[in-house]
């Protein structure tokens, strides 16, 4: 008799087997969720639900698609359902929280605790890239995220994400060509890494108040974006950025405390969290 695998017995109702399938993708289910929702919490929470959905309706799945794309797009579904009435953020959020951050001179000393009392308050300028990368994300239409995410960060096929996100392949590549193209314009006029004309210089100055020790100009020069040929394609450096946001975890990253705390932020001035500004002295970011 053919030895059942961890699928059979999944299908077959053994949650302790289809734990054992859900643990392969866990993490980057979470990290996923997180870009979308911006909060470390409710992404747990998301992917707690998601796999409690998923097991139970295991006896749904046609396997028409690899169980991770299935549960992917459960997942996917559920963050839809969360943020449905939420609007994206505004192309200045960055502006508006370095505006708050610098109020009478202070640069948020709540973001210095997160980062002084946390041992994953690191900053990190290649970290930081791809947090910068989830804010723009959120900052175009809800859809048009999610299906960059899906084929540029996850690496899911087209006919995969069309699975996920209930579109026709051709759908799915207009949405991405739109996507992409809108992210190119908006690093174009903001990034001042690669655009001497950028309106942010956050990376340079987040170095200078959070890791003053570190020679920036050679962290910088470790980065492939930096060391673009001047002849670059816009798309090309967007590429590059997606390289290098593919090899960070957002939940398992040296700062994740900190870029905790920036989201947390970014979230209050745009009006999701109805809360006044955080107190300086308090810690906010509970316990890993």
């Amino acid at each position: 008799m053919e030895k059942k695998t961890d699928l059979d017995r999944a299908l077959e109702g053994d949650i302790n087997a289809f734990h054992a399938l859900f643990a392969e993708f866990k993490d980057q289910l979470k990290s996923y969720l997180y870009r979308l929702v911006a909060d470390r919490n409710d992404a747990e929470d998301l992917a707690q639900d998601a796999f409690v959905k998923a097991f139970d309706k295991i006896s749904t799945f046609q396997q028409k698609s690899s169980l991770k794309t299935w549960v992917f797009s459960i997942a996917t579904r559920l963050a839809y359902d969360f943020l449905r009435n939420r609007p994206r953020w505004s192309g200045d959020v960055m502006d508006k929280v370095k505006e708050r951050c610098c109020e009478n001179g202070n640069k948020s000393e709540f973001l210095y605790n997160a980062s002084l009392n946390s041992a994953y308050g690191e900053f990190d300028i290649s970290e930081h890239i791809n947090f910068c990368f989830t804010c723009i994300s959120k900052t175009i239409p809800l859809e048009q995220q999610v299906t960059l995410m899906l084929k540029d960060v996850y690496e899911f096929q087209v006919k995969e994400v069309a699975m996920i996100i209930g579109k026709t392949v051709p759908a799915v590549k207009h949405i991405l060509r739109f996507a992409r193209q809108t992210m190119i314009d908006v690093f174009d006029n903001r990034c001042a890494l690669v655009n001497k004309n950028g309106a942010c210089h956050q990376c340079s100055e987040l170095n200078g108040w959070f890791n003053p020790k570190q020679n920036q100009q050679e962290a910088l020069m470790k980065l492939n974006l930096t060391q673009a040929p001047a002849n670059a394609s816009k798309e090309q450096l967007l590429a590059l950025r997606q390289t290098l946001v593919k090899a960070v975890d957002p939940l398992q990253a040296k700062g994740t405390d900190l870029h905790e705390a920036f989201m947390k932020l970014h979230r209050l001035v745009e009006g999701e969290i109805n809360e006044a500004w955080p107190d300086p002295a308090v810690g906010v970011l509970q316990d890993r």
